[in-house]
């Protein structure tokens, strides 16, 4: 189990690194985000519209869009250097390569979600709620089940001629779940509501979670052995 851990740890490492230095993903999926929350800013007239009222739609859909953008990246510069086959046969069990690639992942697009509810505190002044542990777990279990499914489906995108163009069409209906219960539970914290009504949405997000990050590690031998 150490050397099985300290395996996933090298591709963690290695992958964030590389995004420290190129910055590719990161800088794209933070530009989009930013992008958003201006458009809104300046496409809603706050006279007319109670933004708190929105501010769990639009956060989450800000998040997925530009999770997505960067999602769509996570085996192609790989394979454009050539890199994948290596990293393939390399000691690292498969299902290694998929828990590492999950939290390179989940570790990128929990700071997309810190720059978006920054953007938005900053043009709009959405009230967060009162209970910042129980919307950090949301946010972070919600996010889990998200790059658990779209790092499966990036697997798949990267190898065919559409790839990142593959990928929203494949990942969107089975985000479903996470849409629904992840916006749900956020507008109930962002309303001060009791963590009862909040309870049953969090519960479902993880079960989720857990179906797709054990679908994942199972399918993606097969994904990649294609």
């Amino acid at each position: 189990m150490t050397v099985y851990l300290r395996q996933v740890a090298a591709i963690v490492r290695k992958d964030l690194l590389l995004e420290v230095r190129t910055g590719e993903r990161l800088a794209a999926m933070g530009a989009l985000t930013v992008l958003v929350a201006v458009l809104f800013h300046f496409a809603i007239d706050q006279g007319l519209v109670r933004m708190q009222l929105l501010a769990a739609g639009l956060i989450w859909m800000t998040i997925l869009f530009g999770g997505m953008l960067g999602m769509g990246r996570t085996f192609e510069m790989e394979r454009e250097q050539g890199a994948i086959q290596g990293l393939l046969t390399s000691p690292v069990p498969l299902d290694g390569i998929y828990l590492a690639k999950v939290v390179s992942n989940f570790i990128l697009v929990t700071l997309i979600e810190v720059v978006a509810l920054g953007a938005y505190w900053l043009f709009f002044g959405f009230n967060y709620g009162n209970a910042p542990l129980l919307l950090a777990g949301v946010l972070g279990v919600a996010t889990l089940g998200f790059v658990a499914v779209t790092t499966l489906f990036s697997a798949i995108s990267a190898q065919t001629n559409m790839g990142q163009t593959l990928l929203p069409i494949l990942i969107f209906p089975l985000l479903v779940p996470v849409v629904i219960f992840g916006v749900t539970a956020t507008g109930r914290i962002f309303a001060s509501r009791p963590v009862q009504e909040v309870e049953g949405s969090l519960y479902l997000l993880a079960a989720f979670t857990v179906v797709a990050l054990t679908a994942g590690t199972i399918l993606f031998r097969y994904v990649v052995e294609e």
